[in-house]
């Protein structure tokens, strides 16, 4: 039986600039994203350095979103955001429920003189290119196996994240935001944000509407007896990434591919876009600054089971 799990969650990012940044404009994606599986219960962000000038609001996609512009010069920036966040066990569906993958696919086509209804139009944003996702026939042609004709599309979506899951080798390091999926492909290795694009560009080339979801995955288990602690899921200590897939009748359905799992209450959602650029947990513009050193580290403790 699954549980209900409050976490409470530390992001810490610190740049170590080689000179004076002048002027700095950053964009964070940091604020738990409202949803009927989760709850944040209390929030902040810390800056060094301090008080910069702040805006909170949302943004294309609906995510919260904090604007920040640091007016002074600074040769180090940290920023630390702490959350307490309840997550609820979603209800169970069976692939066998959802429609056929041809059926999903057809109706996210275009068709003359009929208006879609707003989920389709709404899934229709997550169908296409975009900068990280290409759309390609080596894509369409990896997943083959998986896309039986008239098999249904989550069975057909959870087939293609266990290939992925068995076939890529998760190596920290072997990537970077810029290697092409291509390559990602080639070589068969990669992060959690790698096998997130590229199961998103198998699922978009056959017409089908993935988005890219950011967020945390515990990297601490609850004990169930006081002694053992389960094994952590991959990904944690830094920001994770999944996949949603628009499955009818029920809507989008968030997987796993970097863990071979369906998307429970051992996940936080933050934000979700076309990819990874459109959910970045900190990205900016500077003046100045010269080289750098980044640091990232995550920690997502439970702290309660109900």
């Amino acid at each position: 039986m699954k549980h209900d799990v409050r976490y409470r969650v530390r992001h810490d990012t610190a740049y170590a600039y080689a000179s004076d940044v002048v002027h700095s404009h950053q964009l964070l994606h940091l604020v738990p994203r409202p949803a009927p599986y989760q709850e944040c219960l209390e929030h902040t962000i810390d800056f060094y350095p301090t008080s910069p000038r702040r805006t909170d609001g949302v943004d294309a996609f609906g995510n919260p979103v904090t604007r920040v512009e640091f007016e002074y010069p600074h040769n180090n920036l940290s920023v630390t955001s702490r959350m307490l966040v309840d997550v609820h066990a979603r209800p169970s569906v069976r692939a066998c429920d959802t429609v056929a993958w041809e059926c999903a696919r057809d109706d996210l086509s275009y068709h003359s003189g009929r208006a879609p209804a707003r989920a389709i139009l709404e899934a229709c944003r997550f169908r296409h290119e975009s900068p990280y996702v290409r759309v390609k026939s080596a894509f369409t042609d990896y997943g083959e196996e998986c896309f039986a004709a008239e098999r249904p599309i989550l069975a057909c979506a959870e087939s293609l994240m266990t290939k992925l899951h068995s076939e890529l080798e998760y190596t920290p390091g072997a990537t970077t935001i810029a290697t092409p999926l291509s390559e990602v492909l080639s070589h068969r290795r990669g992060v959690c944000q790698d096998f997130a694009h590229l199961m998103i560009a198998c699922l978009r080339s056959r017409g089908l509407a993935a988005r890219y979801v950011s967020g945390y995955v515990r990297s601490a288990a609850p004990r169930a007896d006081g002694r053992e602690e389960r094994a952590a899921p991959l990904g944690g200590g830094a920001s994770h990434a999944w996949v949603a897939v628009f499955c009818a009748p029920f809507g989008w359905i968030e997987l796993d591919p970097t863990n071979d799992t369906r998307v429970g209450t051992e996940h936080i959602a933050i934000a979700w876009g076309r990819d990874f650029g459109d959910v970045s947990p900190l990205r900016g513009i500077i003046l100045g600054g010269g080289t750098h050193e980044l640091t990232v580290d995550v920690t997502v403790e439970p702290i309660t089971l109900s």
